[in-house]
């Protein structure tokens, strides 16, 4: 297939070289002329032959409305823009309407995978219409892992997205697990290779996993983590997961709970936790620490 890429950051960069390298032609723009493969927009669309043209958007959630529109004046009745950032599921189905009257398809697709997609695959959560899903099939089957999974039709507009939303907001409370999980192993003396220990969790376990031999990674590289800040920002999805639990009244303690620790992790010196000393003092004498 031929498409059009707009943003070639580090997902979008990757993902050209791994469409390309299984025989697609891939038109990338980014504002960055050093990695671009067109001057404009409107260039990168004229270098697109045939019918349907595909886009492809990989950009931040923040900006992805009006690089649509943009895109969007130079493609007409038949052709397709596709969504693949993290982007808030709530606003697929009104870009989709948007882009209906001039005949143009929408899809928002899920991506996960990171910077090792390029050599593993990208996990590919698809909303949308399914005559336009087939159109780009052979665009979501050179991007996916070798074999049974790694691709899936979630359903119609903002399915892709909601998916993705929700699994990373699984993400965040897997992570946070293994975090606290560490820090209990390196809190013990009696434990004398904590990352050892998780290594030994890689094989036989049923919490290995892929983020396990992230951790594992780390800790090859700092043992201790010491050379690390303890500072995690979030970049939306693990909000948009307690929102819409919310929304549908549905429990995700485990989520909410990983995504305000983030929160803590910003803090210099916690304000609530000045109270839970200053209160412990009150009460039973505790001794508090002095700024």
């Amino acid at each position: 297939m031929q498409m059009g890429l707009i943003g070639l950051g580090r997902m979008g960069g990757n993902m050209r070289e791994r469409l390309r390298a299984a025989g697609h032609t891939i038109v990338g723009y980014d504002m960055n002329p050093e990695i671009s493969d067109s001057t404009t927009v409107a260039d990168m669309v004229d270098q697109l032959e045939g019918t349907p043209r595909v886009v492809w958007v990989m950009v931040p959630d923040q900006v992805v409305d009006s690089v649509i529109d943009d895109v969007a004046q130079y493609l007409g009745e038949g052709d397709i823009i596709i969504d693949g950032g993290n982007s808030r599921w709530s606003n697929d189905i009104p870009r989709a309407e948007r882009l209906a009257p001039k005949g143009i398809d929408y899809l928002d697709v899920g991506v996960s995978g990171g910077v090792w997609g390029l050599q593993n695959g990208y996990a590919l959560m698809v909303g949308g219409k399914p005559d336009s899903v087939a159109v780009v099939q052979p665009i979501f089957d050179a991007l996916k892992p070798e074999g049974e999974f790694g691709f899936v039709h979630a359903g119609d507009h903002g399915a892709g997205h909601f998916a993705k939303m929700v699994h990373n907001g699984i993400e965040y409370a897997i992570m946070q697990a293994f975090a606290e999980g560490w820090e209990l192993l390196e809190a013990a003396d009696h434990v004398t290779d904590v990352r050892q220990v998780f290594n030994s969790w890689r094989e036989g376990s049923v919490v290995k996993s892929w983020l396990l031999d992230l951790a594992v990674n780390a800790l090859n590289e700092d043992e201790h983590l010491e050379k690390i800040r303890g500072y995690a920002s979030d970049s939306g999805e693990g909000r948009w997961t307690v929102e819409a639990a919310i929304d549908l009244a549905v429990p995700v303690p485990a989520i909410a709970t990983s995504l305000f620790t983030r929160f803590t992790s910003r803090q210099e010196d916690s304000p609530a936790m000045k109270m839970v000393a200053a209160m412990r003092n009150q009460f039973g004498g505790h001794a508090v620490k002095e700024n």
